[in-house]
């Protein structure tokens, strides 16, 4: 199994083939497997990160706590407690998934296209969050309700799939 591909699948989800992950986010996106993680706390806040300034999409935004590709042939809780060590240096626990039909399709000021079957999991972290520079710039715990005002009056400064997720959850 390649560290560097991604599960392509077909519009009903079924694996279809793999491609690297540099060459599969283009202005021709072709659909693949990825997921997206909310990190809450019992105080009602949720973990979120500000994307950095070298991604090739949307770089600078905040965003969910975290989100990734799982690799051809990895199950997507795998592939979550993988990115969860490399992109904040936490583990995860009491992961539940919450959207897992969520799909979207996105494209981003310089043309790059996501388009990911995307299902969407909260969890709690377990240990400090040690941000991968490569990965988060920033990150803050902010309640609930406050993202949503946030969300509503400033939708640019976010991620398009974040907004998205937000609108259909009922995180409180």
């Amino acid at each position: 199994m390649s560290a560097d591909l991604v599960e392509l699948v077909d519009a009903d989800g079924s694996p279809c083939g793999a491609a690297p992950r540099r060459t599969v986010h283009g202005a021709e996106t072709p659909l693949h497997r990825g997921f997206s993680c909310h990190l809450t706390d019992h105080d009602g806040r949720m973990l979120m990160t500000r994307r950095a300034l070298t991604k090739r999409t949307w770089p600078g935004v905040w965003t969910n706590s975290f989100c990734g590709h799982p690799r051809p042939g990895e199950s997507t809780t795998a592939a979550i407690h993988r990115y969860s060590r490399h992109e904040l240096g936490v583990d995860v626990a009491e992961l539940t998934p919450l959207l897992p039909d969520f799909r979207y399709r996105a494209v981003d000021a310089s043309g790059v296209v996501e388009n990911e079957l995307c299902p969407v999991f909260g969890a709690r972290l377990v240990g400090s969050v040690r941000m991968n520079p490569l990965e988060v710039v920033e990150c803050t715990w902010a309640l609930i309700s406050d993202v949503k005002v946030a969300l509503r009056a400033t939708p640019w400064a976010f991620s398009p799939w974040f907004v998205a997720q937000m609108n259909q959850l009922e995180i409180r």
